[in-house]
């Protein structure tokens, strides 16, 4: 049984995308994490919802065992008390992360050593986990899942599409081209018209896509809202979304997701601080070249420095571990509606390495497990960015330090390369 979208009465209110968190709030329903070896999940939902008087929304039988509802407070302790339940976790809001040849994809240098652009003809699945993706006629979109409002999983929104084109617009000499031109784009639709959702919508979407992990090898999530890392996939602090994470990623999906745009550590936002995925910051580039000199466009920025807004974690961080840098300032790409747009954000600098993951995995040069993908990733940008031309101010070579008492080095990870694959 697919993860079922079974009632729509969740209002939620617009998150400024360039506030990059999402403040304190009352649940949003809740999340019931059943038991690994929980046979059948829709009857437990079903009984449970007799019971207690529960409205269902979600029922997740891939990258959870599980369901979410909106339940009456009072009668939350006997859905806690059931011995078929490992934990309830709090529904919360969350919200996107966005503020010829685009800048961006020169500046990681795509096609440089492979004679130019790829056409890609056979590549893996990359999933758009966003407002949805297209349609757009430069994007390959293969397939998808409404986990939100209305009846298809098209864009609404404009976000998801901008995402999907940086990641596989098709190299066809009209409008733009992606890292990947051409790649199969999976649309997940798990925020609204005004870029807003809740966890239990964003796992229905990771329920869908780990489901398809046979075809779907990367999905991008350029979005987040509050939380942390408990170092245990979410079973010490009650996490569903990172609990489904750490499933979906042990189905072979790479997750590449979003470090939020609140210039602040990253640690408490969340999937940026889960161990599990490549957390993405931004740079500033303006011309799509290194060196610096560039005028900014769209936006007050210094061209090829750490991007203004863009969260971070710090040296000697675990969150160091798995962070990497790419271009989020100024970003053209595929619109709602068939067009074109530049923003900024993380939210932008996230595909360009999901498409530098798609492409990777399609030549060969990624294999292995999601944790052995990513390692590839940034070895490879590691070695990228040791030459000044190619590195930014705030890479790891040309790091930035905080002054006062609680002075602290930030780290935004080195610059994605796609130049090799």
């Amino acid at each position: 049984m697919r993860c079922s979208v079974l009632a729509w009465s969740l209002v939620l209110a617009f998150i400024s995308a360039t506030a990059g968190h999402v403040s304190a709030a009352p649940p949003e329903g809740y999340i019931v994490v059943l038991q690994d070896h929980s046979a059948d999940v829709p009857a437990v939902a079903a009984e449970h919802a007799r019971n207690v008087g529960a409205s269902l929304r979600f029922v997740y039988e891939h990258a959870l065992r599980g369901y979410a509802a909106m339940i009456p407070p009072e009668r939350l302790a006997h859905i806690q008390n059931d011995r078929r339940v490992l934990f309830v976790s709090e529904d919360r809001a969350v919200s996107t992360f966005a503020q010829n040849l685009p800048t961006g994809i020169n500046r990681i240098e795509v096609g440089k050593t492979t004679g130019g652009l790829p056409s890609i003809v056979s590549a893996p699945g990359v999933a758009v986990i966003d407002t949805g993706s297209g349609p757009h006629p430069d994007l390959n979109i293969a397939g998808g899942i409404n986990c939100s409002t209305g009846k298809s999983y098209n864009d609404g929104n404009g976000h998801g599409t901008h995402v999907a084109g940086t990641i596989g617009a098709k190299n066809d000499t009209a409008g733009v081209v992606g890292v990947a031109p051409g790649v199969p784009i999976y649309s997940v639709r798990v925020l609204n018209n005004s870029g807003s959702g809740s966890w239990s919508s964003v796992i229905c979407g990771i329920d869908w896509v780990t489901k398809n992990a046979a075809t779907i090898k990367v999905a991008n999530m350029s979005l987040g809202g509050t939380g942390s890392d408990d170092g245990n996939c979410g079973n010490s602090n009650r996490d569903a979304l990172h609990k489904a994470i750490c499933k979906s990623v042990a189905s072979g999906i790479t997750y590449v997701v979003a470090a939020g745009n609140s210039n602040t550590n990253f640690a408490t936002s969340v999937p940026a601080a889960y161990n599990e995925v490549l957390t993405v910051t931004a740079m500033a580039d303006f011309n799509g070249e290194g060196g610096g000199g560039g005028a900014a466009t769209c936006r007050s920025d210094v061209d090829d420095t750490s991007a203004d807004f863009s969260n971070y974690t710090t040296v000697g961080s675990p969150d160091a571990d798995h962070t990497i840098a790419a271009p989020g300032a100024c970003i053209l790409s595929t619109w709602k509606g068939g067009g074109y747009n530049t923003i900024s954000g993380t939210s932008m600098a996230t595909p360009h390495v999901a498409g530098t993951a798609a492409l990777c995995i399609a030549s060969g040069a990624c294999s292995g497990t999601p944790s052995q993908v990513i390692n590839t990733l940034r070895s490879d940008a590691t070695f990228a960015t040791q030459h000044v031309e190619y590195g930014f101010v705030g890479d790891p070579y040309r790091p930035i330090t905080t002054g006062g008492a609680n002075a602290q080095t930030l780290y935004y990870g080195d610059l994605i390369y796609a130049g090799g694959y």
